[in-house]
């Protein structure tokens, strides 16, 4: 009797639909929805979660100075710990954006503690209106305020299947 493989659901998916793959250029699906995003600053990545699973996974630019995390305002440095999405701006300058709880209460302790202010509007966005022109050559250089920028076509499906609430953890 011939052995086939046992191939589990989520295996079975990517064979079946390979835009589950995460794979760079293929489109998720528009049911699909993110429960968790993870930022690697040193890799210049950022990745969709569902139910512990890579969805996609995006190159990106950081803040013009990303080594450590973000102390105050003004230093150009993306935060490093545990947030959530907790609000869009449709209108943003920076084609769509998707606010980040920077800072939390640790982070403004740490900024009391030196007293500086530790800044905020952090954001997951596009590119700068007027600088579409750059598209994907954007991500080779760190060139935001300390903010994460991907692509206006990737923040166009990231808006889609990020909602607010979800938690996003930066990592150095």
């Amino acid at each position: 009797m011939p052995r086939f493989p046992v191939l589990s659901v989520t295996s079975l998916l990517l064979l079946l639909f390979p835009a589950f793959s995460g794979q760079a250029g293929q489109t998720l699906p528009v049911e699909v929805r993110v429960d968790r995003i993870v930022v690697a600053k040193a890799a210049r990545e950022m990745v969709l979660l569902a139910d512990g699973q890579v969805l996609k996974t995006y190159q990106i630019a950081l803040g013009r100075n990303p080594v450590g995390p973000k102390e105050m305002e003004a230093d150009s440095k993306t935060p490093e710990g545990t947030y959530v999405i907790d609000f869009r701006n449709p209108e943003s300058a920076y084609h769509r954006s998707l606010h980040i709880s920077y800072p939390s209460p640790e982070d403004l302790w740490r900024a009391s503690e030196k007293g500086v202010s530790p800044g905020g509007d952090i954001m997951i966005h596009g590119l700068h209106k007027g600088a579409e022109w750059a598209g994907a050559d954007h991500r080779y250089f760190d060139w935001t305020k300390g903010c994460i920028a991907v692509t206006n076509e990737e923040i166009e499906e990231i808006w889609r299947v990020v909602l607010d609430g979800t938690p996003i953890e930066i990592r150095p």
